[in-house]
């Protein structure tokens, strides 16, 4: 139960006489920043937008700039399966993502704040409508505000704001009036430089996984043509008809998409080198977690763990439920150990869903609890290196693969045995290694990337806890 002494004045001024309202966090976290040193946040911004709706046409990536939503900005490589809005017809200057901005959601995904690196602005990103645009007036206070703003306090005062029932929103006018609490002049510069060698350290990161997608890509027997045409998210870019010989159909499937023409090319390309099965290169069979009861403890219990599921996985600085180990069978068979290679396993066939796209554990992931629907692949490091592999598994060229071995109607699962079989590529070791030291090293990071980030917002919480007037 909640106690507190309330001033007759808060009383009056909020016209709120009901305890809910006067003991919330984001009234408690409001009156505790109007008592320090603040400022509001359209005075320390030249500009608070939001792009508004253009029109919007999809098209190929080759064609088009990517198209990123809210949910896309705030994940770990935002531009790995996001839309891509034409360039002839989708051209909109307001909707370009801007280094130093500050976007944070509008509707539904109220709290969901990302600071644009310069990677969002060299690949001409453009943002949805759904986004709030804040931009800095000093651009050495960008990551000082945006510190406060993913901080317990600043995203609780937006959650405060919002209003709606089944879709909460808030506008930017919502937003002007934020107070920002201002801390000392080295204060405010060591988050910033936090803030900014963070976004440095992510967008190399992401530059490095792209770079060993390439060299596996230039080192296939595939040509530009080919390699458009069996990625390709239409079906029909290869053939929509084709004859299946009966004894070619295996009892695991009877689904036309795992005999398409697409699949069989995928795997000509992968087996026209040396190359072996899935499993003869893996500690154990791919597989997904276990089911256990899921009881949520407090960060402080000495049983705390965090469950990672499907969607928090993707996201740039996962956070998942903290529940507790007590329940758990078999903890270590549940945990993302280093090398593994983590897959979303149910979801459906949409371009742009998490379904089918892999992430490595390597720092940031390790120790974290996997849900149920996470498969597990561990890369055997004496047969080849888990890097490479990973690398192999989240091109786009498997991305097809997995999407063509699958069952179920509404929410579809992989086909195992059908996964295990598939040929993976084998390239020289040198080449391998290559690509694998670049998974590593962009993990490495990512993952210092995310202390930096945190560490500033931990100056920015201790700083308001332990103000005292």
């Amino acid at each position: 139960m909640k106690t507190s002494t309330v001033r007759v004045t808060d009383i009056i001024n909020a016209m709120r006489f009901d305890s809910g309202f006067h003991l919330s966090e984001g009234t408690l976290y409001l009156k505790k920043i109007h008592e320090m040193p603040h400022e509001e946040l359209q005075n320390l911004t030249s500009k608070i937008f939001t792009a508004g709706r253009s029109k919007r046409m999809y098209t190929d990536r080759k064609f088009g700039y990517p198209y990123l939503s809210n949910s896309d900005v705030v994940k770990q490589n935002p531009i790995n399966g996001c839309k891509y809005n034409s360039r002839k017809y989708g051209f909109d200057e307001l909707s370009f993502l801007k280094e130093g901005m500050i976007v944070t959601g509008r509707v539904g995904a109220i709290g969901q704040t990302a600071y644009i690196t310069s990677e969002f602005e060299e690949l001409d990103a453009m943002g949805s409508d759904n986004m709030i645009r804040i931009v800095p007036k000093d651009k050495n206070k960008s990551g000082y505000i945006y510190s406060f703003l993913v901080s317990k306090y600043g995203n609780t005062l937006l959650w405060k704001l919002a209003a709606g029932g089944v879709q909460p929103y808030i506008t930017e006018e919502m937003i002007k009036d934020m107070p920002i609490p201002v801390f000392c002049d080295d204060k405010q510069h060591k988050i910033h430089n936090l803030i900014i060698e963070a976004s440095t350290l992510r967008t190399e990161a992401n530059k490095l996984l792209r770079k060993a997608d390439q060299l596996f890509i230039s080192n296939l027997n595939i040509n530009d043509e080919l390699f458009d045409k069996i990625t390709n998210s239409s079906e029909s870019a290869t053939s929509c008809s084709f004859i299946v010989k009966k004894s070619s159909i295996t009892p695991l499937s009877i689904r036309s998409r795992t005999y398409s023409e697409r699949l069989k090319l995928i795997k000509e390309v992968f087996q026209n080198g040396s190359h072996e099965s899935l499993i003869s290169l893996l500690q154990y069979a791919p597989v997904k977690g276990g089911r256990y009861k899921r009881v949520e403890v407090s960060e402080n219990s000495i049983n705390a763990v965090e469950l990672l599921n499907q969607g928090d996985l993707h996201n740039l600085k996962p956070k998942g439920k903290i529940i507790s180990k007590k329940y758990i069978d078999n903890l270590d068979n549940q945990t993302a150990k280093k090398d593994m290679i983590i897959v979303p396993a149910v979801g459906t066939l949409g371009e742009n869903e998490i379904f089918s796209r892999p992430l490595f554990v390597h720092g940031y992931l390790e120790g974290k609890v996997l849900s149920e629907h996470l498969l597990r692949i561990m890369p055997d490091r004496r047969k080849i290196d888990p890097g490479y592999l990973f690398i192999v598994l989240k091109s786009d060229l498997f991305f097809r693969i997995f999407r063509s071995i699958v069952y179920g109607t509404n929410l579809l699962y992989y086909i195992l045995p059908l996964l295990e079989e598939m040929p993976i590529p084998r390239l020289s070791v040198s080449i391998e290694k290559e690509i694998g030291d670049l998974v590593n090293t962009a993990y490495e990071k990512l993952s210092l990337g995310n202390i930096k980030e945190y560490e500033a917002i931990n100056i920015v919480e201790n700083a308001i806890e332990s103000w005292q007037n």
